[in-house]
């Protein structure tokens, strides 16, 4: 069976604030536990207006505490801004909060521009450096050996499940060497889709973490009780594909009518580009466009997002998004 999971952005929506996000994200979350999906992930970024889960592991504290049962986690950290050491305190101290519930996925790139990473204090040059991170961050979330004279406490011993997660062949190659499991960011980067499960799977060598490769995809999913009302709510995350694209993010715009009024040609086809895998609709829909997803890329796990501007609409998305998975 294919697990079915969901990522979040936290959106700040124009006319609202970072507590709204946040709230609303929780009880996005709340709504992903009760219709049964298996993890509910929140994503690092930076500089970003339209984002309020700059501080993922603050976020996800209260996430975990806002819920009971489902898998909590990163989707993801960006190492390159972070020591491992700090990571593991971090996502120590949320699996000693929350035990058997965390996850912590892993980013190569810094979520941002050179500028804010310098503000970040860490550098682009640190990517060179994340085989090493990853394995440094394995050591401290793993038991601490005899003479080890640094150690992450909260953090050693509770060896929290770490995926890489990647939009490149990079982290498929490492993740398959590594034997952990990998997650493609096929919701916005889709080009390397296929041949990055496919180096993972040819390459995966079996680990202490997993016994074989386990391969998660993201795709977006705008789900509703019409096509229509579907293809409508949509055009939020549209313009924010296409303000992303221009160099000029913002806050989540509410969605148009008509999306040709308010983007050209040109940002128009970056858009399509972007949402090349998409499921878009009512029930029906849907669980189409997620049979040909699954059935494509033979994945694991599905991880379902999109970027909508009203709550009860990302809540309704997800309901329609259960009832398609239902139905598979």
């Amino acid at each position: 069976m294919t697990a079915f999971s969901v990522l979040d952005l936290s959106p700040v929506v124009e006319g609202g604030d970072a507590r709204r996000a946040l709230l609303e994200t929780t009880e996005l979350a709340q709504a992903a536990e009760r219709l049964g999906f298996t993890r509910f992930w929140l994503a690092e970024h930076h500089n970003m207006p339209g984002i309020a889960s700059a501080a993922t592991a603050v976020a996800l504290a209260h996430v975990a505490a806002s819920t009971q049962t489902i898998r909590v986690g990163s989707g993801g950290i960006m190492l390159p801004n972070h020591a491992p050491m700090v990571v593991a305190e971090q996502f120590g101290t949320l699996e000693a909060l929350h035990p058997g519930r965390i996850d912590l996925g892993l980013g190569r790139a810094p979520g941002t521009d050179g500028e804010t990473a310098r503000a970040l204090r860490r550098y682009f040059e640190a990517a060179d450096q994340f085989p090493r991170d990853v394995l440094e961050l394995q050591d401290f979330l793993g038991d601490p050996v005899e003479g080890q004279r640094v150690t992450a406490w909260p953090g050693a011993g509770s060896k929290v499940p770490i995926w890489l997660l990647g939009s490149s062949l990079f982290s498929a190659e490492l993740a398959a060497h590594l034997g952990l499991p990998f997650a493609f960011a096929s919701h916005f980067a889709p080009e390397l889709l296929l041949p990055a499960l496919r180096t993972y799977r040819e390459g995966f060598r079996p680990s202490k973490q997993l016994a074989q490769p386990h391969a998660m995809a993201a795709i977006n999913v705008f789900g509703a009780d019409t096509d229509e009302k579907a293809k409508h709510v949509s055009t939020a995350m549209q313009q924010a594909f296409a303000a992303v694209v221009t160099g000029k993010p913002g806050r989540l715009k509410p969605p148009v009518d008509d999306i040709t009024r308010v983007l050209d040609a040109r940002q128009i086809a970056a858009v399509e580009s972007r949402l090349t895998y998409a499921a878009i609709g009512g029930v029906e829909t849907v669980r189409s466009k997620l049979q040909e997803f699954i059935a494509l890329t033979g994945v694991d796990e599905v991880m379902v997002t999109g970027m909508i501007f009203d709550i009860e609409d990302r809540v309704r998305s997800l309901e329609v998004t259960a009832e398609a998975v239902a139905g598979l």
